[in-house]
């Protein structure tokens, strides 16, 4: 997912990212939607299955 369309989705969320980096957006919007805000820390697995990054956040 491309840094803007990020912007578009906290946007949506009601979260201010113009300040934020890529990750942190990540992690602001897993927050917003209930989940996790583990984006990044995953060392070869996440149980987090309904995450909108979790192919992301492990590389597949």
């Amino acid at each position: 997912m491309t840094v803007k369309e990020l912007q578009k989705m906290a946007k949506g969320l009601g979260i201010k990212a113009a300040n934020l980096r890529k990750a942190e957006m990540i992690r602001a919007i897993q927050t917003a939607e209930g989940n996790f805000d583990c984006f990044g820390t995953a060392v070869g697995y996440c149980d987090q299955v309904n995450c909108l990054f979790r192919k992301d956040c492990l590389g597949i």
